[in-house]
């Protein structure tokens, strides 16, 4: 009878916790100088503790929903998930030639993509939740980009993850200040990262002796996690499906790597 009453009252515990389990997701305005931007947060709150915290840097259309699909995904693995506001509150372009105006700018001036991307990084350890020392940041496209630029800040993190971005440094000699480890999810016939922007990219860790992994999907071109994207690869970007999961199970298992060894 004790040992059916024992039962009873797990089956309770574990009933009432995924009851009052659930992925909190909502805005998050915060300031650089006089200046708003508004992120956006998720996490599991079937668990008081602190858990690793995760930066994701848009693509160049700005914050939406494709960031915030991901941060949910995350929030559902374990993490506190932050998503960025590089541009502004308000500011999402919408056409192409907009997206590359707005992202252009940051391209042309690095200190101030450095200065975006480390902003978005102290909000997210100001927050009560996240373990200060399991920190990494993911990035998309112009966000993939964003996070090699938060490594060459030096900024003091386990690790970074760029999907299908730009490899391009504004000054090669800042891979230097790397202190943290690096992920670089490719697509192997990426027309927008050439091979010859990977060799610049190999040759600029490999001089400054960083530790970095390099994984390229064969058939991929550039936004193969993107299903906005399209399926047509002639066009430049388009979605692959292996590529996708493929390059987000790579993404776990380096996390597991950088956070177990603190």
């Amino acid at each position: 009878m004790k040992n059916i009453i024992c039962l009873i009252l797990i089956l309770f515990l574990m009933t009432a916790k995924n009851i009052y389990s659930e992925i909190i997701e909502e805005d998050y305005e915060y300031k650089i100088g006089d200046k708003t931007f508004q992120g956006f947060i998720a996490y599991d709150n079937s668990s008081d503790g602190i858990k690793p915290g995760v930066i994701i840097v848009h693509q160049w259309k700005g914050l939406g929903e494709y960031e915030k699909m991901r941060a949910r995904m995350l929030a559902e693995s374990g993490y506190v998930a932050f998503a960025v506001d590089i541009y502004g509150k308000g500011i999402r372009p919408v056409s192409t030639e907009e997206s590359s105006q707005e992202a252009g700018k940051y391209y042309a001036d690095r200190n101030l993509f450095k200065e975006r991307v480390n902003a978005g990084l102290t909000e997210l350890t100001k927050m009560s939740n996240v373990d200060k020392s399991k920190i990494a940041a993911i990035g998309y496209c112009f966000g993939g980009s964003g996070v090699l630029e938060l490594a060459r800040s030096g900024a003091e993190i386990n690790g970074v993850v760029s999907f299908h971005g730009s490899l391009k440094s504004g000054n090669p000699e800042d891979a230097k200040n790397i202190k943290t480890k690096v992920l670089i999810l490719h697509g192997a016939v990426d027309p927008y990262v050439p091979e010859s922007e990977v060799s610049e990219f190999k040759k600029e860790m490999e001089n400054a002796v960083k530790d970095y992994i390099l994984t390229e999907y064969s058939g991929a071109v550039h936004s193969f996690t993107n299903l906005n994207a399209g399926t047509d690869p002639s066009k430049g970007s388009a979605y692959n499906e292996n590529a996708d999961k493929r390059s987000w199970e790579a993404m776990k298992v380096f996390f597991k790597e950088i956070f177990s060894e603190k």
